[in-house]
């Protein structure tokens, strides 16, 4: 558990089901988990020792529900997803649909990505002067190195080529839009201080894959 930025704690944990270590946020002033597995070995007793205890969670995508379900059960907290997402959603999860552009908890805005699954969004955090991406963009290499950000293998996208060209176009929008200075990522960890220009040069590069499988 790190401190990465004031009052922004991040994480990494092994996914249960896809068992590599991915990323997960606290936003510590505003009691909001962003794409949420348990951290080891603090657990739930670290979150309910903080001053102020969940309140909500935000997830980047549909799949990102993680373990979610339990820090709702102890904090009572309602989950947010991209609205074309929810049909993930159907033995009574407490989970609430978003549309883009919506203002969320924790200060947050919902960006469009779309591109490699429908509900894939940006998280833009504007009093963070971050940005949260999902599945749309990862940082290769070893995962606590600091690799390059990219796109996943090829072999996880339905057409790659035209979602190449969407993420692409989805960054973008989103580099010329939006002021943020730090990429936090769901696979990968964040980068801090330089984000904005570590995706400026992989949209001028013209996206290349991130990882190898």
């Amino acid at each position: 558990m790190q401190e990465v930025l004031p009052g922004v704690f991040h994480w990494t944990a092994l996914h249960p089901r896809i068992h590599i270590e991915v990323s997960s946020y606290w936003l510590e002033d505003t009691g909001v988990l962003i794409d949420p597995l348990l951290p080891t070995p603090e657990g739930l007793e670290w979150f309910a020792d903080r001053t102020l205890t969940p309140v909500a969670i935000l997830l980047s995508n549909r799949h990102h529900y993680r373990e979610a379900d339990r820090f709702a059960e102890r904090f009572g907290c309602t989950a947010y997803c991209n609205r074309t997402g929810l049909h993930e959603f159907s033995e009574g999860e407490p989970v609430l649909g978003f549309d883009i552009g919506d203002p969320l908890p924790g200060g947050a805005v919902a960006q469009e990505i779309g591109a490699i699954c429908p509900d894939d969004t940006a998280l833009h955090l504007p009093h963070k002067h971050a940005l949260v991406l999902a599945d749309g963009v990862v940082k290769g290499g070893p995962y606590a190195q600091d690799g390059p950000l990219g796109f996943v293998p090829d072999s996880l996208m339905d057409d790659p080529p035209a979602t190449k060209r969407g993420l692409l176009a989805a960054c973008a929008c989103l580099l010329e839009e939006l002021d943020f200075s730090h990429v936090l990522l769901a696979h990968g960890g964040p980068v801090i201080g330089n984000g904005r220009e570590r995706l400026e040069e992989l949209v001028d590069a013209g996206g290349r894959t991130g990882f190898a499988m």
